[in-house]
């Protein structure tokens, strides 16, 4: 009698098992793997494409470490090696590359978006982030997506590097994201250079005053919009 009470309780479940598992516990375990699956995919295609990864493919050293390679093209490298970027990803672009060429650098400037250091240490990213006394100058603007008196301030010291440069220098150009839209002043083309469309009708503008020495040709003041810069 004993052991038929201790079988009849393992009879009576034995039925439910497949009901279970066919129904509703069958479908949440499906479900959670699929998460699971979803979960890596993403972490694999971000990973792909980070910052510093991304860079190392396309950037290396020889192992004398007077040469840097391009992809499939060498430059010799003696102190003259100088750095601009601007974009979203350049911080950690230029932290990899500071990081791989960070003796040979002689100086740096990059624009990136405003608060973008302050939200990588927040997140423990140290390695998206440059080193405490780096050669690379960082100005953060365009707060909220929209070209501001930072942004336009970094462009110019990215000018004023580049324009100091002599043909025995080289200059590694780090860019992230699309390209902007071109510009046109009040409409028309301004002496032939300005190839861009007109965009003053965008509330977003924000009317700055003519830099002494403008990005762009002469009459041409400069007005910054959403994503893109025009003049009027």
């Amino acid at each position: 009698m004993a052991a038929a009470l201790q079988v009849l309780p393992c009879w009576v479940r034995a039925p439910l098992r497949p009901l279970l598992w066919g129904g509703p516990v069958a479908r949440l375990a499906s479900s959670m793997a699929l998460a699971g699956q979803a979960r890596q995919l993403f972490e694999s295609a971000v990973g792909a494409v980070l910052p510093g990864p991304m860079l190392h493919r396309a950037l290396s050293l020889d192992p004398d470490g007077r040469q840097l390679k391009v992809r499939d093209r060498s430059f010799q490298l003696h102190q003259n090696l100088y750095l601009v970027g601007f974009g979203k990803a350049v911080l950690g672009m230029a932290a990899a590359a500071e990081e791989l060429l960070g003796q040979h650098i002689v100086q740096g400037v990059i624009s990136v978006p405003k608060g973008i250091r302050a939200a990588m240490e927040h997140a423990g990213r140290q390695e998206m982030l440059l080193k405490p006394h780096s050669r690379i100058q960082v100005f953060e603007g365009a707060e909220h997506n929209l070209p501001d008196r930072d942004a336009l301030r970094a462009a110019l010291a990215i000018r004023q590097l580049a324009e100091g440069l002599t043909a025995d220098d080289l200059l590694l150009v780090l860019i992230s994201g699309g390209k902007p839209d071109p510009v046109r002043c009040g409409g028309r083309p301004c002496g032939g250079d300005c190839q861009w469309p007109h965009c003053g009708q965008h509330p977003q503008c924000a009317r700055l005053p003519a830099h002494p020495q403008p990005l762009w040709p002469p009459g041409c003041p400069a007005t910054f919009c959403e994503d893109r810069v025009c003049s009027s």
